[in-house]
């Protein structure tokens, strides 16, 4: 009987309960941000067909990314030995849910769709974030640095791409971005590893596949 105050920590049904609840979140749209949505008053831009449909397509692969990072966070978590990495890792995944929910929202003002291929995206990362917390903490806070830098240099190249009028998605951008350094610095002050180079190398290019499919698929 646990004393009076205290709780008990979730047990692994609970967990792969509340994992697969966050799955069915995150595939089915159904994403809800715990803060204001950056695009509030914000007037809609006026764009023409090639311009909405390239916006579209940036915000399908940061949507796309955010279901990538739901997963990523998850199967982290399940796999943390330290409690205090579980709770960073679960409160970054938080705060990540709200650029899930801010993505999917910018998707539909555009009158598009999030990818096609977001399940297969979704148990392949669950898949590597298993991997990255099996090697142990500092392992698995490395992962969180690397994933986030390179996150952070993709969003810094949207606000390059996206039309120059299209504010809204700029304000959405910009606000993941921040969030994104803040989860990398949280993981490297907290005793991140640095990854080895073929790790970062491949990472760096299986992001550049799942950019190239989510931004027409």
């Amino acid at each position: 009987m646990n004393p009076p105050g205290r709780h008990s920590a979730p047990s692994l049904r609970d967990e792969l309960i509340i994992g697969f609840d966050r799955a069915l979140r995150t595939l089915s749209g159904t994403a809800v941000s715990s803060r204001p949505y950056p695009g509030t008053g914000r007037r809609d831009p006026v764009l023409d067909p090639a311009e909405r449909r390239h916006a579209a397509g940036l915000m399908r692969v940061n949507h796309t990314g955010e279901v990538c990072a739901q997963a990523l966070y998850q199967a982290q978590s399940l796999t943390a030995r330290d409690a205090a990495t579980r709770e960073r890792l679960a409160r970054a995944a938080r705060e990540e849910e709200d650029h899930l929910a801010w993505t999917q929202q910018r998707l539909s003002e555009l009158d598009d769709r999030p990818s096609l291929a977001n399940p297969l995206w979704y148990a392949g990362s669950f898949a590597i974030g298993l991997v990255a917390g099996i090697g142990g903490d500092r392992t698995n806070l490395g992962f969180v640095v690397e994933t986030e830098r390179q996150v952070e240099e993709h969003l810094t190249g949207h606000m390059d791409r996206l039309p120059a009028n299209d504010t809204k998605s700029r304000a959405i951008v910009a606000e993941m971005r921040d969030d994104e350094a803040r989860h990398g610095a949280m993981a490297q002050d907290a005793g991140a590893g640095e990854l080895p180079l073929p790790v970062r190398l491949l990472m760096r290019a299986a992001a550049r596949v799942m950019t190239a499919t989510a931004y027409r698929l």
